[in-house]
């Protein structure tokens, strides 16, 4: 049974206790001493089972491997100093170093480990590389514990990263269960006995009501940047860019400001209920966007940001974002977008004529019923996600530096921490 962040940290706290006061016994070593930093070499052309591994991780397969022990893999050109663990006979590519260990007093996973702590490039290094050199790698300096501890560290932070991989997991079959139940409810609807028709965009329910966006919704657009204001009496207001506006959430963490006219805040205000799309992007993401709940007083909008406003006796914004979210809604803006190289967009006019399949307020209140709970079970996966990440960093670095022995640990089994 996977443990929960709250029970994890009690443990790791307990842990600290206990070993606080124990003497270090590291040694610093180069990694040139412990493993023969070899070049990777091109594929062979022959198709296999064995995998080909470059500098972004495995990409191809093979007949017969460069290597048949566990190694790490570095990438020298494109994402130089990314590290891929291999523990199966591989074939390191023309654009990697792998190591081929020289000492049998070192758990290769404890060095893989040592280069997420303080990798060869990156954000958390000294420098970012554009290639890595033979030297780079040979002389990186590993904080080197007895076999034993190097051993235990690496069961410590697998069986965290088992409960991290646990929890993936889970959070990937709900995606796929809101997905499988958005596709069933905005074809079948909730009633057992319902059939459906056939549209342009996918089948829907018999029973509901197909009307133009138009008809039971209003559409706000936003505030250009750039405007000569005239001289006019001026507010600097918060506003959202297409950076906030993600599809099925909105990111908050930073909100920018423009000055506009006093006179205009009334016309670009967003209300609690808005459904923002962008009007163009990235061909999955087009459309995409989520309900403003009011979360900033006095907030605008930014001109490539639709503000749809329903009528709510006939349309609850929550089913309209709902919708804009299924096949049926991603399939009507891909067909009448403007379209360039991997680019779309939509203009008012289009959005306007959006054909929305209206069922019964009580129909819409429960399918937004049953897809929120959904969405409830994701965010809470993704919080503890964050958590179990931020918990593992930690455990990372107080191991790695010394700061934390893992010797009481060594000589027995490890406590199970993942599943």
């Amino acid at each position: 049974m996977v443990e929960t962040p709250e029970e994890l940290r009690l443990k790791w706290r307990d842990y600290e206790v206990s070993t606080a006061n124990l003497p270090p016994r590291r040694q610093e070593v180069r990694l040139g001493e412990l493993a023969e930093v070899k070049y990777g070499k091109a594929k062979p052309k022959v198709k296999g089972h064995i995998p080909v591994v470059g500098s972004g991780g495995v990409y191809d397969r093979t007949l017969k491997a460069l290597i048949d022990s566990p190694t790490l893999i570095v990438g020298r050109k494109g994402t130089a100093g990314m590290v891929w663990l291999q523990e199966q006979p591989c074939w390191p590519s023309d654009t990697t170093f792998y190591l081929d260990w020289i000492v049998d007093s070192v758990d290769y996973r404890f060095i893989y480990y040592a280069l997420q702590f303080r990798p060869l490039s990156g954000e958390h290094a000294r420098t970012t590389l554009p290639s890595l050199q033979k030297p780079d790698l040979e002389n990186y300096l590993i904080s080197l514990p007895q076999l034993a501890e190097q051993r235990s560290i690496v069961r410590t932070l697998q069986s965290m990263q088992n409960a991290i991989a646990a929890r993936r997991r889970e959070l990937a079959l709900e995606r796929e269960r809101k997905a499988a139940l958005m596709q069933h409810l905005f074809t079948h609807g909730t009633r057992p006995d319902s059939s459906s028709s056939a549209t342009r965009f996918g089948r829907v329910p018999t029973h509901w009501t197909v009307l133009p966006l138009s008809e039971c919704a209003e559409i706000q657009t936003g505030v250009a940047k750039g405007r000569r204001l005239g001289g006019e009496k001026t507010v600097i207001v918060p506003y959202l860019r297409v950076a906030n506006v993600q599809d099925g959430r909105l990111d908050l963490r930073e909100i920018k400001e423009i000055e506009l006219r006093a006179s205009e805040v009334g016309r670009y205000r967003l209300q609690d209920g808005d459904v923002l799309m962008t009007e163009g992007g990235d061909l999955d993401k087009l459309g995409r966007g989520f309900i403003w709940r009011g979360q900033i007083p006095d907030c605008v909008h930014q001109n490539h940001i639709f503000a749809v406003r329903t009528k709510r006796d006939v349309l609850l914004p929550d089913f309209l974002a709902c919708l804009i979210q299924s096949n049926y809604g991603k399939a009507y803006f891909l067909s009448v977008a403007h379209k360039t190289t991997n680019l779309a967009s939509i203009n008012t006019t289009k959005l306007k004529a959006l054909p929305v399949p209206v069922p019964s307020l009580s129909e819409q209140y429960q399918i937004v019923e049953a897809l929120n709970s959904c969405d409830a079970m994701i965010d809470a996966l993704e919080r503890e996600i964050t958590v179990l990440d931020e918990l593992f960093r930690a455990m990372l670095e107080e191991l790695m530096t010394g700061r934390v022995s893992a010797l009481p640990l060594a000589e027995r089994e490890p406590v199970g921490i993942g599943t």
